[in-house]
């Protein structure tokens, strides 16, 4: 049972001026309780009557929460309500007394019932002052994925400021405060004291956390840099590194083929083949082949808006300077689901990882009339705008004519400030060096023509064909492939990323497209049938539509029997055609319901993959077709792209891929599997967020590689992983959509996560033995293949 506790508005004098901001207005201490505030637990109770210290001599109160739904802990004016119109924040004195992490929930009401809810990662150790700002607020609305980490020193204070807030309230009535805890396990503890309110500290959250090289200026880790001395000295360091590396690359064929490996057919270009039981790339020299590669090998994808917010960057360099040379202009607005709330997504951005490779090489002068060279990126996603490119090279000087008699002058040059034949060298000798041997989407396609390392292309199919919405779209509505449209464009696509690879040996295969949203999140089945769904609410003119209509129609002939095989009561077949149809969900008593939404899907997915199939084999008919790069998926659209593609591809972000997706139902479809993307990230190093899948510090991203790849390894469909990605993204968030994460094998000032790389390289160099290992058994047997490219059908099923 709580203890009853009243207390009154609580003297500033009664707390140590150094725990205390200038600022803060106390109305209510834990410590010393007076009558003005009701404190009422549900589940929650304070255990002890008197306070406890802490370290600093510091008194704070402890609250325990019990075991069970939703414990809390509530906060009331003993009359009326507070009005909080003048104040920004609201504080309150807090510690976290267990030994681990605890997730509080705060929420705030005004009288009218409105809320402000946020959930607060109070991390174990010494007290802080938690401060949630009295609005909505966002990182999103600061123009990145995630905000800078918490707790924070500042004004010598150690402050938990709430980043991400919910809802809205009326804060001239503001009637409760909330703590509570989703469903503790166990017992979970806090200590509490002073509550009250204070100005707002969203702004000085983000105020000047970038610095001269792009890093996070308020924390240290080991490859931080802090002057151009230190990146110069590193980059001869590494150079050393490498030659020592490369010289102990496993022998392997000259596109990165296993030597010791069975030899199978040499046909002159990548396919697939089954051998005793397992799915093997094969090079065109006839070797199996197991695909390490890195997304986003690229220098362009580290650009970071700053008009709008250049009260982030502690140092930017003025625009006539030489590091001025690295600014530009782009409009990254999309209706899209990755950029849902963000601001700061257009006008003028920086690239700090090239100003940092100027910093580090220096300028470099191509001879005036030679081509200079040119980078070829993808930006990723697909359906991401292009971006505007950095000025990185001013007008050429004109030609000095040569005068008679004397020798002719040295030809006049262009300055470069970017030297991109210098990056891809240096960047596929570290790609080699570190034990990868594929270029994965989104890279610098220039790389790959250097015919050094293999490479994938992507398919970019844009257009303005119709598109469905399954309530996910990340990256925009799922394209109609029934739309002529859609065609046309995925011709065009194809035919223009095909045009200068077609007869390229280096060209492991093209991916369709990129995280489609085949369906929205969840379990339930409007989300499993979201695009069946989402189709019956348009309108007739979108194709998709009037094909499942005629799916429709062709079984069912009217509306008596469409009514009886789903239980509605439909009067007249036009109503269906009406935009906001609504299809009942699926039950057991008629299940035509669910037949006829997998239907619909199989329709669609083998129209789409088809459509791609089809061009590619005409456009491209010796390279493999990756797959969909799925993310979310639906059964049927796995096996329409198994039935079309050469290879089945996935985005995992699990602890292993068999969390990813059920194998067993893979292995049914008997395709080769390639996971086209996997990262493991942590927030120690700079950017905010710590990816899609995280772990708790950078020395952990070694071994959850290394577990990753070895579970591929005992999947004997599994044809190759491919890591995202090769850089870290900006600490403000990349152009695209904001994401900021430290998830890359190099830091924005080229400086590669050395414990990460070598935990890579050693993991990367296992690969060969391990598969050695797993041939051995068959050793001596011959060889059994499966087919080198998978027939495409005349007819979808």
């Amino acid at each position: 049972m709580i203890r009853p506790l009243v207390s009154l508005l609580f003297a500033c004098c009664l707390v140590p001026l150094s725990a205390q901001a200038a600022d803060e207005q106390v109305l209510f201490n834990f410590v010393r309780p007076t009558d003005v505030v009701q404190v009422k637990g549900e589940g929650a109770f304070l255990p002890e009557l008197t306070a406890e210290s802490v370290a600093g001599g510091e008194l704070l109160r402890r609250v325990t929460f019990n075991p069970q739904e939703g414990p809390s802990l509530r906060l009331t004016p003993q009359q009326g309500s507070w009005d909080w119109s003048g104040a920004g924040a609201v504080s309150l004195r807090i510690q976290n007394a267990m030994d681990w992490a605890l997730t509080l929930q705060v929420s705030i009401e005004s009288a009218d019932g409105k809320l402000l809810k946020t959930l607060v990662a109070l991390p174990a150790g010494p007290a802080q002052t938690l401060v949630l700002p009295l609005h909505a607020s966002s990182p999103r609305a600061q123009g990145m994925r995630a905000a800078p980490p918490m707790p924070w020193t500042h004004d010598n204070q150690r402050l938990l400021v709430a980043t991400s807030l919910e809802g809205e309230i009326d804060l001239r009535q503001v009637k409760a405060v909330t703590l509570s805890l989703e469903k503790p396990d166990v017992q979970q503890s806090i200590l509490l004291g002073r509550f009250g309110v204070r100005e707002d500290l969203e702004p000085e959250v983000y105020r000047g956390i970038v610095d001269a090289y792009g890093q996070y200026s308020r924390v240290e880790w080991p490859e931080k840099i802090t002057s151009d001395k230190q990146l110069k000295a590193a980059a001869e360091q590494e150079q050393a590194q490498l030659g020592r590396w490369l010289a102990e690359r496993p022998q392997l064929d000259r596109f990165g083929g296993w030597l010791k490996g069975p030899q199978l057919e040499a046909t002159g270009f990548f396919r697939v083949a089954r051998h005793e039981g397992r799915w093997y790339l094969v090079t065109p020299e006839g070797h199996p082949f197991f695909s390490l590669g890195v997304n986003t090998v690229s220098s362009g994808n580290s650009r970071t808006y700053i008009e709008g917010r250049e009260g982030m960057f502690l140092d930017l360099p003025g625009k006539d300077a030489p590091l001025g040379a690295f600014y530009g202009a782009g409009d990254s607005r999309q209706a899209t689901g990755a950029n849902g709330g963000r601001q700061f997504a257009h006008g003028r951005w920086y690239d700090f990882y090239r100003a940092n490779l100027y910093r580090t090489y220096g300028q470099s002068c191509t001879p005036a009339g030679a081509q200079a060279a040119t980078e070829a990126e993808i930006v990723e996603p697909e359906r991401a705008p292009p971006e505007a490119p950095a000025a990185e090279a001013p007008a050429s000087p004109a030609a000095v004519a040569p005068v008679a008699g004397q020798p002719a002058a040295a030809p006049p040059c262009v300055t470069q400030f970017f030297d991109a034949q210098r990056w891809r060298g240096h960047t596929l000798e570290r790609l080699q060096a570190w034990g990868f041997n594929t270029l994965g989407n989104w890279s610098d396609l220039a790389l790959g023509t250097m015919r050094r390392v293999p490479y994938t292309i992507p398919l970019l199919i844009r257009g303005d064909y119709a598109t469905i919405s399954t309530g996910h779209d990340w990256w925009g509505g799922m394209p109609d492939p029934f739309d002529p449209r859609f065609a046309m464009a995925a011709e065009r696509a194809i035919a223009i990323a095909t045009r200068d690879h077609r007869n390229n040996p280096w060209v492991v295969g093209y991916f369709a497209d990129n995280e489609l949203s085949w369906a929205a999140p969840g379990t339930d089945p409007k989300s499993r049938y979201a695009l069946a769904y989402g189709t019956l609410r348009q309108t007739t003119d979108v194709p998709a539509k009037r094909a499942f209509l005629k799916l429709l129609r062709d079984r069912y002939r009217n509306q008596q029997g469409l009514s009886a095989a789903w239980g509605i009561e439909l009067p007249a077949w036009e109503l269906m055609e009406d935009p906001g149809f609504e299809a009942p969900l699926p039950s057991p008593e008629h299940p035509a319901i669910e037949e006829d939404l997998q239907r619909f899907q199989q329709l669609f997915a083998d129209t789409y993959f088809k459509t791609i199939a089809e061009s590619l084999k005409w456009h491209a008919p010796d390279h493999l077709l990756l797959g969909g790069r799925f993310a979310i998926s639906t059964p049927e659209a796995v096996a329409a792209c198994a039935r079309y593609c050469d290879v089945l591809s996935f985005n995992f972000y699990t602890r292993e891929p068999q969390h990813g997706y059920d194998f067993e139902a893979l292995r049914a479809l008997d395709k080769p599997v390639l996971v086209s993307e996997f990262h493991f990230g942590s927030r120690d190093r700079g950017p905010f967020w710590g990816g899609v899948a995280e772990v708790y510090k950078e020395e952990e991203r070694g071994p959850a590689y290394a577990h990753f790849l070895e579970r591929a390894l005992a999947e004997p469909s599994i044809v190759g992983v491919h890591w995202f990605q090769y850089l870290d993204q900006p600490v403000t968030g990349r152009l695209l959509d904001g994401e900021n994460g430290h998830i890359g094998l190099v830091g924005v000032t080229d400086r590669p996560f050395s414990g990460f790389v070598e935990s890579v390289r050693k993991a990367n160099l296992k690969v060969g033995s391990l598969l050695e290992s797993a041939a051995a058994p068959a050793a001596g047997k011959p060889a059994a293949e499966g087919g080198a490219r998978s027939e495409t059908p005349a007819k979808a099923p």
